[in-house]
């Protein structure tokens, strides 16, 4: 949402009572007088005005799940992906006998690019939207001038050359999708997104039969329109009534044996907190944002924030069927919102087949070096009745910049960033163009270091939790780091560093 429309949502904001707590003392202070769970309810009251919504029951469901489309490389030269991203609007008849309204690339739901390691990839981004646009690689290891900053957006009718090389060592699960400025959170929720493969020749895990699940949310008005946001939706990011995996609403996934789930959360604001029970299926997570874990870590569940990405390997344990749950996960949302409860995702239906065994290393991940920079970011929220949430998602006391570089810092240093979510809700973190390893948590004064070696580009923060974590970046040029529900950032809770 751009600045110029906030007046149309003025007339639904009111003078506020309470203030959102901008630090930790504060919030003790206001819940010592308050009962259970007021702190949610006591940030403010606004009247329930919103455009009423699609019944869930039109929605087609029950369907097998189908793969993401591909795009074909256009280059006939070894070691060379090319193709075009051509973002547009697209009508599409997800509710039978209506046509909805998306924007898409290249009139497809979700497309995806799979490459190899070392691969020399080119894309011409031809803007067909009524507005500018970017295309941000998200957790792929670009230098800044070709990462989709908002700074230089692919204006209306033009068409962008992008080029990169992926390191020859690299492999992993990622995505791309606009960051465009103060306009992300529409153009991603309008259908905008695409999956990012990347495969080592030497994967340990390369026999195991693959499936994609790529989850986005949507949220589509009585006309079969995808709605704007609400109040609601600025304030704690937006979760629709429909949780779509690959573009549809609760289908059939078939397990026949070991597999390879690719797991993508590119919802807006909805947290995944994905549920594999024991009595079912026997889950190992193999890969976080950025590749391969050094070992097979056995899990029950599986807690995914907006952006992050996940692998995990399955084998069902019996014949028959599952829901696959995303299991109610408290954030600490703001305003009157309904209680949080579990929500059904999808069918698996379990066929009994060969076991594949996973082996016991996967690769080495190296220790983080020690840092000789160190920054500290503060997250903060204040009430702000002017803003379309009626809230200032602040990081370091301010709102986003594009004439501001909040650091400095000289090309290939070790930097340590001390990032303290001190807020009452859960916020992600992402930088662009990196990845980091964390080096250890804080919350309520208790130091934890990570279960176990990752590399990744976002993290979710706890209320008033602390994260430390060591990364390097040996290209020059201004990275973008934010928040990841996509609400805040196109609100302002984002930042610039500059490597010189």
């Amino acid at each position: 949402m751009n600045n110029k429309q906030i007046v149309k949502y003025l007339s639904c904001f009111f003078v506020f009572s309470l203030q959102i707590p901008l630090s930790l003392a504060q919030h003790h202070n206001m819940q010592s007088s308050l009962p259970d769970h007021s702190q949610h309810d006591m940030m403010m009251s606004m009247p329930n005005n919103e455009a009423p919504l699609l019944e869930k029951e039109l929605m087609p469901k029950g369907q097998p799940l189908k793969p993401l489309p591909l795009l074909v490389n256009q280059s006939k030269q070894q070691g060379v992906f090319e193709t075009y991203l051509m973002p547009m609007s697209t009508k599409v008849e997800i509710i039978p006998g209506k046509q909805t309204t998306f924007w898409l690339y290249n009139q497809k739901i979700l497309p995806i690019i799979d490459v190899m390691a070392g691969t020399k990839v080119k894309v011409a981004i031809e803007n067909h939207l009524p507005e500018g646009t970017t295309v941000h690689w998200h957790g792929l290891p670009v230098t800044p001038q070709v990462d989709g900053n908002p700074h230089d957006p692919v204006k209306v009718g033009q068409t962008r050359q992008v080029e990169f090389t992926l390191p020859a060592h690299f492999e992993g699960t990622y995505w791309f999708h606009p960051h465009p400025h103060e306009t992300t959170a529409e153009q991603v929720y309008k259908g905008l997104a695409g999956g990012f493969i990347v495969r080592d020749p030497n994967d340990p895990l390369k026999a195991i039969p693959e499936q994609n699940l790529f989850f986005s949310d949507l949220k589509l008005n009585k006309e079969a329109q995808i709605a704007d946001n609400s109040m609601l939706d600025w304030m704690n990011g937006r979760e629709g009534q429909f949780q779509l995996i690959n573009g549809q609403y609760q289908p059939v996934i078939s397990l026949g044996g070991t597999q390879r789930w690719r797991i993508w959360n590119a919802n807006s604001g909805r947290y995944l907190n994905l549920s594999f029970p024991s009595s079912e299926v026997e889950a190992y997570q193999v890969a976080s944002d950025g590749g391969l874990l050094e070992q097979p870590v056995a899990i029950t569940s599986l807690l995914l924030s907006p952006g992050e990405r996940a692998e995990v390997v399955l084998t069902p344990k019996k014949q028959g069927e599952f829901t696959l749950t995303a299991l109610a996960y408290e954030r600490g949302k703001m305003g009157k919102v309904a209680k949080e409860k579990d929500l059904p995702i999808a069918q698996v239906k379990m066929q009994l087949k060969d076991k594949i065994n996973l082996p016991k290393r996967l690769r080495d991940i190296p220790t983080a070096p020690v840092a000789t920079a160190f920054h500290k970011i503060e997250y903060t929220e204040a009430a702000n009745p002017k803003s379309l949430a009626g809230v200032d998602f602040l990081i370091n006391g301010k709102t986003f910049d594009m004439n501001r570089i909040d650091y400095k810092v000289k090309a290939g240093t070790v930097q340590e960033w001390e990032i303290f979510n001190n807020s009452h809700m859960d916020h992600s973190f992402h930088i662009h163009g990196l990845q980091f390893q964390v080096k250890e948590y804080e919350l309520a004064g208790k130091v934890t270091k990570p279960l176990f070696k990752e590399l990744k580009d976002t993290i979710n923060l706890k209320p008033y939790e602390k994260a430390r974590i060591i990364f390097v970046d040996y290209d020059k040029g201004v990275r973008m780091y934010h928040c990841h529900i996509l609400e805040h950032e196109s609100l302002g809770m984002m930042g610039q560093v500059e490597n010189e």
